[in-house]
């Protein structure tokens, strides 16, 4: 059994990964200030007595003696990350720097969850992880962008100036039940729009691109890149391959629903990436064949399904 800390752990992804650690037989901590996250999302969790659930804020020290950590703290969606954009880039920065100095304390091994991001508006499609991004350093989005940025620099400094045991995973574009129906990301706007029968927004002409994974995939990639040998630092990118514009998108979420929503079109947001898709050559042959296995299809039902009993919830409590 490993002792193993995941900040961020009532987030959307974070709780997956606790859920998926429990299964495996580890003890987990789980720290969150739910700035995003929710104790519902980890409520089935609590009656397991190696569960630990713990109000933090990873821009303050945390002390604990563990083997592994999942650094995964910090507000993923534009609506949450611009909403406080200092916030964001202290959780990235300050929050790596608390974590790679426990980890550094306690001899942990420690995953840095970074983003599709750091490559900001592409201009190398798809990308691998060799290309250097071309990201605006001043922009609406460079709380995040740069933070992420700046928070894999740290876990290199850490690494070849303090020999702590580090991997750095780039996650692209993922859905799957325990979203925020507020998220403001596009899978989770397009269906709730849907379901409520509302029109569907699409930014722009909806001819932009992203890759959508589903949850499990990412987490199994996750898992695997934390047991990867140590010679294997990262970063690696954890995404879906297959490329779907916004109009895709929306036409898909719609036929599954059996919706009447329309679709509306509105200016594209600053900064907005034209296309995004991850090289993943590199996670195929770093860890053990990974490469995501859910169709599109199959993980919007799932994720449709899961919506709908949280959409309902949502009445049952307003009557």
């Amino acid at each position: 059994m490993k002792r193993v800390l995941v900040t961020g752990g009532a987030g959307f992804i974070g709780s997956h990964l606790c859920q998926r650690l429990l299964e495996e037989g580890n003890e987990v901590i789980c720290l969150d200030n739910y700035f995003t996250g929710s104790k519902s999302n980890i409520l089935h969790l609590m009656d397991n007595p190696y569960f630990e659930l713990v109000r933090h804020d990873i821009t303050h020290p945390y002390f604990a003696e563990v083997d592994e950590i999942y650094n995964m703290a910090c507000p993923a969606s534009p609506v949450h990350y611009q909403y406080n954009p200092i916030k964001t880039i202290k959780t990235s920065v300050m929050g790596a720097i608390n974590m790679l100095g426990l980890a550094k304390r306690v001899k942990a091994r420690i995953l840095q969850a970074s983003t599709s991001e750091v490559y900001g508006d592409p201009t190398v499609h798809p990308q691998p992880e060799s290309y250097w991004g071309n990201v605006n350093p001043i922009g609406l989005r460079s709380c995040y962008d740069e933070g992420k940025r700046c928070a894999e620099t740290l876990f290199m400094d850490y690494h070849n100036s303090n020999k702590v045991d580090i991997k750095i995973i780039r996650i692209f574009n993922t859905y799957g039940p325990n979203m925020n129906p507020d998220d403001g990301r596009v899978v989770s706007n397009f269906i709730v729009q849907a379901l409520q029968g509302k029109d569907i927004t699409i930014y722009g002409d909806g001819m932009q691109t992203r890759s959508f994974q589903y949850v499990d995939d990412l987490i199994e990639g996750t898992v695997r890149m934390m047991n990867s040998p140590a010679d294997f630092i990262g970063p690696v990118n954890i995404g879906n391959p297959h490329e779907f514009t916004m109009l895709e998108l929306a036409e898909n979420i719609i036929d599954l629903i059996g919706s009447s929503s329309q679709l509306v079109h509105l200016p594209l947001p600053k900064d907005d990436p034209k296309q995004r898709r991850p090289d993943i050559s590199l996670a195929k042959e770093k860890l053990g064949d990974w490469e995501p296995r859910i169709q599109l299809r199959e993980g919007l039902s799932k994720t449709i399904n899961y919506f709908e009993k949280v959409l309902k919830k949502q009445v049952h409590n307003t009557i």
